[in-house]
């Protein structure tokens, strides 16, 4: 049987939403230090993952997370506390969101097409 996974972005109005790609951006800030080898990990051009944190960033009172412009000090990214309760939040109801996934739509996964038995009528 393949696994099941449920993505989800929240809406907070019209024109702020965070989802599993804004999340992943954040994680990647939060390991790597920098905004720039966090899209390269995500092969993710520097100016699409630019666009996403300033989104992120103006759309809330906090920023999600601070930067620091590159140079002779060699500039960065952190995440605020703010930006990591943004994470936590949102991995916490992915997690329980998933379980409930699984517990709802596992009676009728072995109705997938390609998870058909020998005895399966074909379509001609």
């Amino acid at each position: 049987m393949s696994t099941m996974r449920v993505r989800f972005r929240v809406h907070f109005g019209r024109d702020v939403t965070v989802g599993p790609g804004k999340i992943e951006l954040l994680e990647h800030i939060a390991r790597a230090g920098s905004l720039s080898q966090a899209a390269r990990a995500m092969d993710m051009s520097y100016r699409r993952a630019w666009v996403l944190l300033n989104s992120m960033n103006t759309s809330y009172r906090e920023p999600v997370v601070i930067t620091a412009k590159g140079g002779r000090g060699g500039g960065g990214a952190t995440l605020t506390a703010f930006g990591r309760e943004l994470i936590r939040i949102y991995r916490q109801f992915d997690k329980a969101l998933q379980r409930r996934a699984a517990r709802s739509f596992t009676p009728i996964a072995g109705q997938l097409a390609g998870e058909r038995t020998p005895r399966a009528a074909k379509l001609r």
